[in-house]
């Protein structure tokens, strides 16, 4: 018989909200986790990949653990990202719907601070932040954190990367006699260091399935494009996922911008995430996609921490990440609670060098992913073309007489000779596109 919740030592009020919430088998990590939280008092570490249920590991111990006779912030979970700090609120307050006395508050940024402020002076037992807002509150004295319990740190290999100032001075804050419950997918030399600078000597450290960090469900693969097909050999991949749902990696913020845009432009179901947005517009976009609205979200690395959705079936590494570790996190946004995904990486010619070292590093085998031959670019072009023309709404404002004129000209056509036709003058306008472009290279060549 498979081990439950309830032999782990978790409470009936939170047993009954997992079984609202269709949760019946802990996972991996939570079977290591949630024991030794409940049980032990030292300092934690839990290694686990992305997608394992990290975030009811350590949120359902913290749980069970307040003392709601104590009106202070007890507990303070730090994320990386807005879009994970909401996550792990909703979640909590998931958890918690059959404890009703556990009060628990979202300080993150992108939204106003005032509104924030007002409920912190409310009883609060729980506080989800990024670091950024919180510092913010702590220097405004709009919240105390000095006799918390518990500092949670969520996807901790992104936090020490990225946000290390921040973390270091709420940490100074916090009382020494604090317990750490430090959470990542990873363990880069920063996170051993971070371990020493901020944990105890007999911090206890779990981990789950690690010894394959891509693990099992995911499968990677890689394709070779030179520069100028790289958009077209995308799109075709794209044509061919068409209905599910997936997550283009880019590294910068203007390359993310350029590659929705052309997105859009050839009618793709897609939707940007970057840092720039402001929180309502990243909101609206991550509902969209989270509703099916959208199929294709566009992203920046540290936008995409906390996205959770179950049916993501690919990734694309649009541009290949920097470090190994962001690789990981990636690729753990598919092939969630058990599905399967793929996870494909966008190369030039001088990077499959790198992909070797990432395959080493991660001891993840990529295999080659076949790239289609020209006929089928130009093909899913002309498919494309055909879209952008289904979806474009008739001009009303084009007078009856002209309109005529043009339907006199192919009024004896059938509906099947009339797209003949269409499509052939599509790739004759085409050809001679490309021939025009290759004349003007093959000049500034001979200059």
């Amino acid at each position: 018989m498979s081990i439950q919740f309830s032999d782990l030592g978790i409470i009936a009020p939170l047993q009954k909200s997992l079984e609202d919430l269709n949760i019946s088998t802990p996972t991996d990590i939570q079977k290591k986790s949630i024991p030794v939280l409940l049980q032990k008092k030292d300092d934690f570490v839990g290694l686990a990949k992305t997608g394992t249920g990290k975030t009811a590991a350590f949120g359902l111990p913290l749980l069970q653990l307040i003392d709601v006779n104590n009106k202070n912030i007890q507990a303070v979970i730090l994320a990386p990202t807005r879009e994970l700090g909401h996550q792990i609120y909703n979640n909590l307050m998931s958890f918690a719907t059959y404890l009703p006395d556990i009060s628990i508050a979202s300080v993150c940024g992108g939204i106003p601070i005032k509104p924030q402020i007002e409920r912190l002076t409310k009883v609060t037992h729980i506080v989800v932040a990024t670091p950024g807002r919180l510092i913010d509150l702590i220097k405004r004295n709009a919240i105390d954190i000095k006799i918390a319990n518990y500092l949670i740190l969520d996807e901790a290999d992104e936090m020490v990367s990225s946000l290390k100032d921040g973390l270091d001075e709420i940490v100074s804050v916090l009382p020494k006699s604090r317990r750490t419950i430090l959470f990542t997918a990873t363990m880069p030399g920063t996170i051993k260091q971070m371990v020493q600078n901020y944990m105890s000597k007999h911090v206890i450290q779990e981990s789950a399935d690690m010894e394959k960090i891509g693990h099992q469900g995911i499968d990677h693969r890689y394709v070779v494009v030179e520069p100028i097909e790289k958009l077209d050999v995308l799109m075709h991949f794209l044509t061919s996922k068409e209905g599910e749902r997936g997550i283009i990696f880019c590294k910068t913020k203007a390359a993310v911008n350029k590659l929705a845009k052309n997105l859009a432009i050839n009618k793709f179901s897609s939707g940007a995430l970057h840092g720039s947005l402001s929180q309502p517009i990243r909101d609206r976009i991550m509902e969209q996609f989270r509703e099916g609205h959208i199929h294709i979200l566009v992203a920046t690395d540290l936008a995409a921490r906390g996205i959770d959705v179950k049916e993501i079936s690919y990734v694309v590494n649009y541009h290949l990440p920097d470090v190994y570790e962001t690789y990981v996190h990636r690729s753990g946004r598919t092939a969630r609670a058990g599905a399967k995904g793929l996870s494909l990486t966008v190369l030039q010619k001088e990077e499959i060098i790198d992909i070797a070292e990432f395959s080493d590093e991660l001891d993840i085998n990529f295999k080659e992913y076949n790239k289609v031959d020209a006929q089928s670019i130009e093909e899913n072009k002309g498919l494309l073309w055909a879209k952008k023309i289904f979806k474009t709404k008739p001009n009303h404002d084009l007078s009856n007489q002209y309109k005529e004129k043009i339907k006199t000209v192919f009024h004896h056509l059938t509906k099947e000779e009339l797209i003949e036709k269409m499509i052939a003058n599509y790739h004759i306008q085409n050809t001679s596109s490309v021939l025009v472009v290759k004349t003007e290279v093959s000049k500034k060549k001979r200059k």
